[in-house]
């Protein structure tokens, strides 16, 4: 076993907590060459790699992480976009600790390779390459990696929303030879990847950069088209499309339904994140949107959205941005990664600690977050346990600004118009596993409208996966 394998694994630099709280810059650096070669020294080319049975798109993760150890970074590249269409965007935001990494067998008695690194580093040397920015190996500059093209099929297929799952979906039809058009219903391709994730976690360069990999591919993206508004899923299958996929996500905003939620500075996370990120109110007034920030937020939540609008609202002028969050520090179901630069940036945790009501002022605008203490009780359906108020543990914690970050669910607006679509209880489609297949016939759907909000390269998987299943359908399908 070489050296680099009985050490820990390679950090990558990032702005120091005092400088990156006064920018939206992003926070991670990326790693130099030789940061990246040293780390993927460490992978010890397993003949049974556990790590690809964790990824849910298949990438050849020994594969990539060997060619960047010989310096092969477009065989890399190469390698990723074979299974992965947003390599960029996934070795940034997916939770590799949990997936891939968390099966890598030098984690056993030590710390994984840092796979999702390597990715990233990957997928920006080839871009850099590609800019001329630097040669690649022997001096070549090697181009934007293009996949291998099936013949046209003759057959369309409709994707509606170009989030993660979507694109993946589009990318793997246009492979395979169908002609694919995107319907998204904001003015930017990406999804959650554009409004849901900040400047400094996912820049929206990388974004675009990867929707113009799947434009590449022919596919055709149609901007600031509502399906529920501006057509149906019927009106798509009438009107040329032989197949429609369903990407739509799970946008709509949950509240507590507490006393004082329509009181003037109270925001849900999406639509706060929305105005600071898709429509870049942190650019005021540059771009004419503004977005009201107090002195003192109340962010409610634990998860990743909350932990982003925590830290958006510090960049954004905040003086103290806590977290109120119902279990303690062991329970937060964020990122740890995104949990240690939030507490490092000045993000103040507050546990054990459930909001009760929202106080406003005389003239309609948050004054403060009444709360109640909480204590640890029996497990729930989750495993987890169950917070127990602790009665007379009422207390105010000040606050002008409260953001609600508690999850969110499915919008109705394609389902209302699509009634023969099948939804489950909490109103998300009803969908096959393994294949997407809905209750109506050509029409498939994945990602978190139908599993509920998860993660990026689930979502992606499930894109992967539906891809398939319709090609299958359109082979079968056969006028």
């Amino acid at each position: 076993m070489s050296d680099s394998r009985k050490t820990g694994r390679v950090d990558m630099p990032r702005q120091p907590a005092s400088v990156r709280v006064r920018n939206f810059d992003e926070v991670a650096l990326g790693y130099s060459e030789e940061d990246a070669r040293r780390e993927a020294g460490r992978c010890i080319q397993c003949k049974n790699p556990l790590c690809v049975q964790g990824c849910p798109v298949d990438i050849d993760i020994p594969r990539f992480i060997l060619q960047i150890r010989e310096g092969d970074e477009a065989g890399a590249a190469a390698t990723l976009k074979l299974k992965n269409s947003l390599p960029a965007v996934c070795g940034r935001v997916c939770p590799q600790e949990e997936q891939c990494e968390k099966l890598c067998i030098l984690g056993k008695k030590g710390q994984p390779v840092a796979i999702g690194r390597l990715e990233r580093y990957a997928a920006d040397r080839e871009t850099a390459a590609g800019q001329g920015s630097r040669p690649g190996p022997a001096g070549s500059r090697p181009a934007v990696t293009r996949p291998s093209m099936a013949s046209p099929t003759g057959r369309s297929v409709a994707v509606i929303g170009a989030g993660p799952s979507g694109l993946a979906a589009a990318g793997e039809l246009a492979k395979l030879g169908h002609r694919v058009t995107v319907f998204e219903a904001l003015h930017k391709p990406g999804g959650v990847l554009v409004y849901g994730i900040p400047e400094f976690r996912l820049p929206k360069a990388i974004v675009e950069q990867e929707c113009d990999f799947i434009r590449s591919l022919g596919v055709e993206i149609r901007c600031n088209y509502v399906i529920g508004r501006s057509g149906t899923v019927d009106e798509l299958l009438r009107t040329g499309f032989d197949a429609v996929f369903v990407g739509t996500g799970a946008g709509l905003p949950y509240f507590m339904n507490i006393p004082g939620e329509n009181l003037n500075g109270v925001y849900s996370s999406n639509e706060f994140l929305t105005r600071v990120n898709l429509m870049k109110a942190y650019r005021f007034p540059e771009y004419d949107t503004p977005v009201h920030v107090g002195r003192n937020v109340a962010v409610i939540g634990g998860g990743n959205v909350a932990m982003d609008a925590a830290r958006c609202s510090l960049r954004l002028g905040a003086e103290t941005v806590h977290l109120v969050y119902r279990r303690g520090r062991e329970q937060l179901p964020a990122r740890e990664e995104e949990i240690e630069n939030a507490f490092e940036e000045g993000v103040r945790p507050v546990f054990l600690t459930v909001p009760v009501e929202i106080l406003g002022d005389e003239n309609g605008w948050v004054k403060g977050l009444e709360c109640i203490r909480m204590e640890l009780g029996e497990p729930d359906a989750s495993g987890r346990q169950k917070p127990v108020p602790v009665a007379g543990s009422n207390h105010i914690l000040e606050a002008d600004t409260v953001i609600m970050a508690i999850g969110q669910g499915p919008n109705p607006l394609l389902t209302l118009t699509t009634p023969d679509l099948k939804l489950n209880k909490w109103g998300y489609i009803v969908a096959d596993e393994a294949t997407g297949q809905t209750s109506k016939k050509g029409v498939f759907a994945g990602g978190d409208i139908v599993t509920g909000a998860a993660t990026v390269i689930l979502a992606m998987g499930a894109g992967k996966k539906a891809a398939m299943a319709i090609h299958k359908y359109l082979q079968q399908d056969r006028p």
